[in-house]
This record gives C-alpha cells, sequence and structure tokens, in this order.
C-alpha cells in the first residue's frame, strides 16, 4: 500500500473539525468566556505543556494515566502534555497570584487524554473551566453551580439537571479506620455500581475499625438516590456524626438556591463519588440533553501541593461534547459582492465590513459558492452607487 493512501488518517478518536462545527465551538468559547467575565472571572493561559512532576503535582494516579509525555529536546527532562487545566490554574493561584482574598480565574484550551472518558468521546476535548479561590463558604460552591447553569442555558440546553453528592458523608463514615488507599478505591467503585455484595465484604476486611453503624451508613448509601426525599431519608437513616449532617445541611442550602422554576431539577445520589480523591466536599455534575455537560465541586486541597492550601471550588466541561448535543447552527448570513478594483465598491464592502457585516466577494468564476456563508444580500451597483439588495430567489 503506498504511503501516501494512509498518511491523511488521524489517531485514533482524533479528529478534524470542520466550518461549520468550527464556527459553533467558537461561539460557545467567546459565549462562555464572556459569561464567566460577567462575573468577575479573569481569563488565564496556562502553558500547553510542561515538566512532568510539576504537571502531575498532587494529581494522583489517575491523571498520570491520562498524561501523553515526551522528552525535551533542549533540556532532556521528560514534559507532559497537559490532561487537565485545573492543578495548572492552582499553581497560577498560589505562586504567580498569591493573592489574599478571592481570586476567580478562568481558562478555556484543548487538553489530551491517552484514553477517552467515555465511548466515541475524543481525546482532545477543548476544556473550559471557572475556579474560585479563597472562599471556603457555600456561595462560592453556588457561584461555581450557578455559573455553569447560566452558561448551558445561553448555549441553547434546555431541561437542565443536577445531581449532587458529598464525599464528607463517606470520609464521615470511614474516619478512624484503617482503610488504604486501594481499599478506599473499591469501596467507592462498590459504592458507585451500588454493589452490596462486593461493599459489604470490603468493610468486613477492616478488622472491626468501622462501627456496625457506620456499616450499615455505607450499606445505606447504595438506596439514597433520586429527589430531595432522599436528604430526609438520609437524616433518618445515617449516623448522626458532625460530618455527616454537615454535608447533608448543604446539600439541602444548595439545592433550595439552584432549583427555582421548572428549568433546573435537582437530585442527589449520596453513592456516586467519581473524582472522590479529587473533590474535598460536595461535587455536583449538570445533565441537559441527555448527556453529562459538566462537573465541579469543592476541591479544596488542590493548591497543597503548591505549598497554598487555600479553599477552591469550580466546574469544567467540554465544549466538544457540548457541540455534539446541540442543533447544529444554520448557515450565516452573508453578504455577496462581485471581485472588482473599482474604489467605491472597495470602500463600499469595508464600511460593510467594519459594521460587523460578513461579506463574502465572489471571485471570477465561483460566483455561486456559498459554502458555509448563506448569502441573502447581494451588493450591487445601482446609478453609480453600489447598493444592497435582496438576493434574487434563483441564487
Amino acid at each position: 500500500m503506498p504511503a501516501w493512501s494512509s498518511s491523511w488518517q488521524l489517531p485514533d478518536q482524533i479528529a478534524d473539525v470542520l466550518p461549520s462545527e468550527a464556527r459553533h465551538i467558537e461561539e460557545l468559547r467567546r459565549l462562555f468566556l464572556d459569561t464567566a467575565r460577567s462575573y468577575g472571572y479573569e481569563l488565564v493561559m496556562p502553558p500547553m505543556l510542561e515538566h512532568l512532576e510539576s504537571l502531575l503535582t498532587g494529581t494522583g494516579e489517575a491523571l498520570d494515566l491520562q498524561t501523553f509525555k515526551l522528552v525535551d529536546q533542549l533540556s532532556g527532562r521528560t514534559l507532559g502534555l497537559r490532561a487537565d487545566t485545573t492543578p495548572q490554574v492552582a499553581r497560577i493561584d498560589a505562586h504567580l497570584l498569591n493573592r489574599s482574598g478571592v481570586a476567580r480565574l478562568c481558562y478555556c484550551g484543548p487538553v489530551l487524554h491517552t484514553r477517552a472518558e467515555r465511548p466515541h468521546a475524543t481525546r482532545e476535548p477543548l476544556q473550559f473551566g471557572a475556579e474560585i479561590y479563597g472562599h471556603a463558604g457555600l456561595e462560592a460552591d453556588l457561584e461555581a453551580q450557578l455559573l455553569a447553569l447560566e452558561g448551558l442555558r445561553a448555549a441553547g440546553v434546555t431541561a437542565l439537571s443536577v445531581d449532587m453528592a458529598d464525599v464528607r458523608i463517606v470520609n464521615s463514615l470511614l474516619a478512624g479506620a484503617q482503610v488504604d488507599a486501594s481499599t478506599m478505591a473499591l469501596i467507592h467503585a462498590a459504592l458507585a455500581a451500588k454493589d452490596a455484595s462486593a461493599l459489604g465484604s470490603l468493610t468486613a476486611r477492616l478488622d472491626g475499625s468501622v462501627s456496625l453503624a457506620a456499616r450499615e451508613g455505607l450499606k445505606a448509601l447504595l438506596q439514597l438516590y433520586g429527589d430531595s426525599q432522599v436528604l430526609l431519608e438520609a437524616e433518618r437513616v445515617l449516623p448522626p456524626l458532625p460530618g455527616v449532617q454537615e454535608a447533608l445541611q448543604n446539600l439541602k442550602w444548595l439545592a433550595s438556591h439552584i432549583s427555582h422554576g421548572d428549568d433546573v431539577k435537582v437530585s442527589f445520589d449520596l453513592a456516586d463519588l467519581r473524582g472522590y480523591a479529587y473533590y474535598s466536599g460536595t461535587r455536583f455534575a449538570i445533565y441537559g440533553q441527555g448527556a453529562e455537560l459538566a462537573r465541579g465541586g469543592r476541591y479544596d486541597e488542590v493548591g497543597a501541593v503548591f505549598g497554598r492550601n487555600r479553599p477552591a471550588a469550580g466546574f469544567s466541561l467540554d465544549l466538544k461534547e457540548l457541540v455534539r448535543v446541540l442543533p447544529p447552527r444554520p448557515l450565516r448570513a452573508a453578504i455577496c459582492a462581485p471581485w472588482g478594483e473599482d474604489a467605491g465598491l472597495r470602500a463600499a464592502i469595508a464600511r460593510l465590513r467594519a459594521s460587523g457585516e460578513t461579506v463574502v466577494c465572489a471571485l471570477p468564476g465561483h460566483e455561486h459558492e456559498l459554502s458555509e456563508f448563506d448569502c441573502d444580500r447581494m451588493l450591487t451597483e445601482a446609478a453609480g452607487h453600489w447598493v444592497l439588495q435582496p438576493m434574487p430567489e434563483s441564487a
């Protein structure tokens, strides 16, 4: 087979983005950045690659396995291509800004994954995120959720739902137990899978360091999912530990502030703790159009490895994934103009473009090629002046 026959093929789950979709993605990027700016978030642009030890500091094995690695030809050191931007933003907050008060930061750029997070997803997401540092109160958690919801609404997503949990519930139930990292990972996997048998076997291994009440509490979590009644049931069946009660009250407060009207539904799954090693409190996922569109929560420990352990909350989403579930954009309205060297024509085109119009000059022999643009008007000469006319139906 000739070499050229496959040279244009891209790696698995890596794809070119063609004009209509690219325009939609760019419009969403601007929309989310403008929405974040309206809340007072400042844009930062971390580098695409860093020294590996810096990029993966404190992020854990999961992100390490998702990170592409290469050798720097200048220094000989190993570099990593970022698989998540949040740790980089935490580094910026800790070392470059070093503010004593609140810092609101947002970003939008590509990340690379060695493996796609879900079937049919890209390995090159375009990640938008917003982080708020320096405030430990629930107001920061709420702001992150409200910003995410406002951006998704503006993007055209309807029938939004927010699913919440809190990692402190499980942490409180297992407080004082001698649980190694691998066993903890298995416990969380059993909880997420609602596997009562596996959960019972795992907690039985803990040599009596987990009380009967805590074991029953972990078992009860498997049934604690659904609407707001879940929190009332959780108060009844879970041990009255301070961490558990605080987490439940926090979830109630957040739900009461985001469930106004019929456009946002709130649910809870107290056993679903995806990212448990990352989050330190409330975590949430936002769904719409039949897909998970955003995820976030509180991660107060994210800056600790950079020498500055301060409160943090935020969210991120993949704009490419978002475009996949939204209806395609219509062709963009434009003005068709003839190509020519007439000074009046050139001046008229310049004025229209300066006013925000798209003017497509039809090159000789290509007058009927419209591509990405819907030319609904045309620039024509009348009595020595260039004027706009509706595009003839036949065109």
